[in-house]
């Protein structure tokens, strides 16, 4: 088994820990520099970093991200593989094949289908989608972690019922690790991680309801904040042009981070220091 694949699946077993979520090179090894032990794709972040949005892009672009990500840095790499690229379960395994062999040490599969109308994929045929990632995993004896996504909470259905149903229903399939973005009570995390226990709840943070320590004490064992830093990033950078363009001023400029300061967190010698 690939060393990093090893060590993200260590990182499950006890505890918790923040995998954050990079766009691109830069942002990854930064992240790398500041200590964090894995790193996850956005699938939000890529796409609006090639003028698109978020679900938009394809796999072709998705599996060459994952490749870079995975080669720029010596840490896991869990992928944000949106719904698998595929509505049918014999399309999810063909596309799960071919991004485990990215470099990834872990890939997500949502039931989310993009459709007003009906945004999750029904029950018994998601139930199939993750069951044919879990056979792909198998048989390409990579060990790659599967983590199992709910998206009711962020797709017009934040049924805490049917989010549970659905989510140990992944973890009987096979799925490593359980995920329901957007869930942001206390009682509701707690609730998930006592229905799947003892597999591991991942917790999406995109905003200041909780912290590391008091999801560590539900017992979460991974957080990661998507597109958030990217959009941070994007805060900042939308800041400084519409002043620009709106008033002819610079003063957010006068706020950024120094050249010098950039450079040395790309010095792979100075990463930790700098940081």
């Amino acid at each position: 088994m690939n060393p990093r694949v090893t060590e993200f699946r260590r990182l499950h077993e006890r505890g918790c820990f923040v995998l954050p979520n990079p766009w691109d090179i830069g942002s990854a090894r930064v992240l790398v520099g500041l200590g964090f032990q894995a790193v996850a794709t956005t699938s939000a972040g890529v796409a609006w970093s090639l003028g698109r949005r978020d679900n938009e892009i394809s796999l072709e672009l998705s599996l060459a991200h994952l490749r870079t990500i995975a080669g720029a840095v010596d840490v896991p790499v869990n992928a944000d593989f949106e719904d698998g690229f595929a509505r049918e379960p014999v399309g999810v395994a063909a596309n799960v094949r071919a991004a485990v062999e990215t470099g990834i040490a872990g890939v997500s599969i949502e039931d989310s289908t993009g459709e007003p109308a009906q945004p999750l994929y029904e029950f018994s045929l998601a139930l199939e989608r993750i069951k044919a990632a879990r056979r792909a995993i198998d048989d390409s004896a990579t060990g790659v972690l599967l983590t199992g996504r709910s998206e009711g909470f962020i797709a017009g259905r934040p049924d805490l019922a049917e989010t549970i149903r659905r989510l140990t229903a992944y973890a009987d399939a096979g799925a490593d690790c359980l995920y329901a973005p957007g869930v942001r009570t206390m009682g509701d995390i707690s609730a998930i991680v006592s229905a799947v226990a003892p597999k591991p709840v991942n917790v999406l943070v995109s905003t200041d309801f909780t912290t590391v320590s008091q999801l560590a004490d539900l017992g979460v064992r991974r957080i990661s904040v998507g597109g958030a830093l990217a959009r941070a990033a994007w805060t900042g950078f939308l800041a400084a042009a519409k002043e620009i363009a709106s008033n002819g001023t610079f003063a957010t400029l006068a706020r950024n981070i120094a050249v010098p300061e950039l450079n040395k967190l790309f010095d792979p010698m100075h990463r930790h220091d700098a940081c």
